[in-house]
């Protein structure tokens, strides 16, 4: 995060290396480093607490239901009983929140590098996970997720839900946009199963999330692209699901309704039926970039958005 003097504290958000916007900063909770990452938590006018991440805004209080139960509702609703489920990042809790209300889950387990981040959004931003850490159905790992799923047997988990940081030049999330890390993550998927990953904003970085699809499509049988607008992001962002078997696009708002009452979902905020077809029907021009992107991301040669 970048902060500014001029009336008062700026926080100023790099869309692209030419455009930056300004938020303005009520007061400053937490900045300092972690062994990983820059991290920021300050009180915005618009958007409330917010959760920055090496410059970029990862959660506002504002919003980020919009973004947490639009990344996992889709894929848990489109599995036929997901017991058991891995979370890769997803620090702030919130994506760890969201997989608990499906009452089918038995075990949820959450990789994330970073204990640190942990640790100072309980103390600043607990309405994020709301107690989730504690529940007794999670186990919680320090470490690399991509090293940790490598090490799981075959078959291990009926959903993967990818909840990390972007793609930058540089990042330690990087090799977890990558053809390699699908091809792990299919073979430690149950035959039904299915992965899903934030992938990026679709107005500054279409290109960037057209490649995380076309790279999921060459890995898995099924691959969907949909959005969400959230609003503190600045744009719609994408994400990219990934199946063995059941596709998440062709759910009617019906069958969605039915499933989040059957599993005792409760009242969500954004996501029912009529929000998830509405997720999955695309404008024409980003139909038309998805159906164009040919290159994928490879260890080797991996996607990254330009800061």
């Amino acid at each position: 995060m970048e902060l500014r003097e001029r009336d008062g504290i700026w926080y100023l958000d790099s869309q692209t290396p030419t455009c930056t916007l300004s938020y303005k900063v009520k007061r400053i909770l937490f900045m300092g480093e972690t062994r990983y990452q820059r991290v920021e938590v300050v009180e915005t006018y618009d958007y409330g607490r917010c959760l920055i991440i090496d410059g970029k805004i990862q959660s506002s209080t504002s919003d980020e239901w919009v973004y947490h139960e639009a990344l996992v509702h889709p894929s848990m609703v489109s599995h036929p009983s997901p017991l058991r489920v891995l979370m890769v990042g997803g620090g702030e809790g919130a994506t760890l929140r969201e997989v608990l209300k499906h009452s089918p889950v038995r075990e949820a387990v959450m990789v994330d590098l970073d204990r640190e981040v942990i640790e100072i959004v309980k103390k600043y931003m607990a309405e994020l996970p709301q107690g989730s850490f504690e529940n007794p159905k999670v186990k919680l790992y320090f470490e690399d997720g991509r090293s940790f799923l490598e090490r799981q047997p075959d078959g291990s988990f009926d959903v993967i839900i990818v909840d990390v940081t972007d793609p930058l030049e540089g990042s330690p999330s990087i090799p977890l946009y990558t053809k390699e890390f699908y091809e792990v993550a299919r073979a430690k998927l149950t035959d039904a199963g299915l992965i899903v990953t934030q992938a990026s904003p679709l107005y500054y970085n279409l290109d960037c999330h057209a490649r995380i699809y076309r790279t999921m499509a060459t890995v898995f049988p099924v691959a969907c692209s949909y959005r969400a607008d959230v609003p503190s992001y600045v744009s719609s962002w994408g994400f990219v699901a990934g199946s063995k078997g059941p596709n998440p696009a062709a759910l009617t708002p019906g069958e969605v309704d039915g499933k989040l009452a059957e599993r005792k979902v409760g009242e969500l905020k954004f996501y029912d039926g009529l929000t998830h077809q509405s997720m999955f029907t695309h404008p024409k021009h980003i139909r038309k970039a998805l159906e164009a992107e040919k290159s994928i991301s490879t260890d080797g040669n991996p996607v990254f958005m330009p800061i």
